[in-house]
């Protein structure tokens, strides 16, 4: 649970010394998650030497994938040993990682005691620890919500998969299936052509009728063949899937099976902090400029908070670009307030 509370002004618990014999514990940036975008807007801010935190509760998106591909230097790498390395390298600058789950956000209605920010933000862990940072970045990822298929949420990362470009070359040439979630499923078994002359696009719940004509021309250039009926199951044999099974019994022989989870964005402190937020096709996502800012200042979102297209390298390419600009944001704000003081 999320909740939004403007605070009174008073600030005294902002400790820039962190001496430990305060409550609240105060950073220059708190970012909250801890996967390729949080990391890397941390990498970059202790090398800025920054006070940094980063809150991580241990949820990454990829964590039922054995391997993370597209990374350059990095593929094929597995997605824990790829965290482990990027939380070593950020403890190296002197940033701080807590285990933890960022429970309640705050905007800071005045500035700190130092005069430096113009309000910062307040976040809760669910430990009971209260920190306060001048940034905040939101790096949360979302969550998939897999189809009730019976056996698609155990086999899910191995060989029910949802993304060609991850998983395509290590299921290339195999009979694969593709499981409709909507009509935009259509466009997911073109895409899996690429890797597979042998695609069957599973209707399941959808309606061919609901598929657009242009749709139904490219299936039937791309040598996809359709089958309607409702999907009850998956064989798995030896630990291998071998087939879909429909409602009616049938059975199809199928080595690989690409689903289209429901992604659903970790956005409860986006959301309580009042930024705002814009539909798509694939979820709510918050309106960000091209550095990450959302539309609440020295509020930013990073990785799959931000988009639901964010592969492990643009998460990481967006946390380096928003942790870069807030070190920026902050040096010429404190330039500009010690130019204001009175010689």
């Amino acid at each position: 649970m999320v909740t939004l509370t403007e605070n009174s002004g008073n600030a005294d618990g902002y400790d820039e010394n962190n001496d430990g014999n305060s409550n609240e514990d105060g950073y220059d940036v708190v970012v909250v998650g801890g996967g390729a975008a949080g990391l890397s807007a941390a990498l970059v801010l202790g090398r800025a030497r920054r006070r940094t935190l980063v809150v991580d509760a241990g949820e990454p998106r990829n964590a039922p994938s054995a391997h993370m591909h597209g990374y350059l230097s990095r593929d094929g790498m597995a997605p824990a040993d790829f965290l482990a390395a990027g939380r070593e390298e950020i403890a190296g600058y002197g940033v701080e990682l807590e285990r933890d789950r960022a429970m309640t956000a705050s905007r800071d209605a005045n500035p700190t005691p130092d005069g430096r920010a113009p309000g910062g933000f307040t976040v809760t862990l669910a430990s009971g620890r209260t920190v306060r940072a001048r940034h905040l970045i939101v790096a949360t990822g979302l969550r998939d919500d897999l189809p009730p298929v019976p056996g698609v949420a155990e086999r899910f990362g191995r060989d029910v998969i949802h993304c060609p470009y991850c998983h395509g070359w290590e299921s290339r040439d195999l009979p694969t299936g593709v499981l409709a979630t909507s009509p935009l499923s259509a466009h997911q078994a073109l895409m899996v052509t690429q890797w597979s002359d042998d695609v069957r696009l599973f209707l399941h719940e959808v309606r061919e009728s609901d598929l657009a004509e242009e749709d139904r021309r490219r299936l039937a250039a791309a040598g996809v063949e359709v089958v309607p009926g409702e999907v009850s199951g998956l064989v798995v044999s030896d630990d291998r899937l071998t087939g879909v099974r429909l409602g009616d019994g049938t059975v199809h022989e199928r080595a690989v099976l690409y689903v289209a989870p429901r992604a659903v964005p970790r956005d409860e402190l986006l959301t309580a902090l009042g930024a705002e937020m814009r539909e798509t096709p694939f979820g709510r996502y918050p309106v960000i400029d091209e550095r990450g800012l959302t539309s609440v200042p020295g509020l930013w979102a990073a990785g799959n908070a931000s988009g639901f297209a964010e592969q492990v390298v643009n998460a990481a390419s967006r946390g380096y670009r928003a942790g870069a600009t807030i070190n920026g944001e902050l040096l010429f704000a404190d330039l500009d307030a010690k130019a204001g003081e009175p010689a």
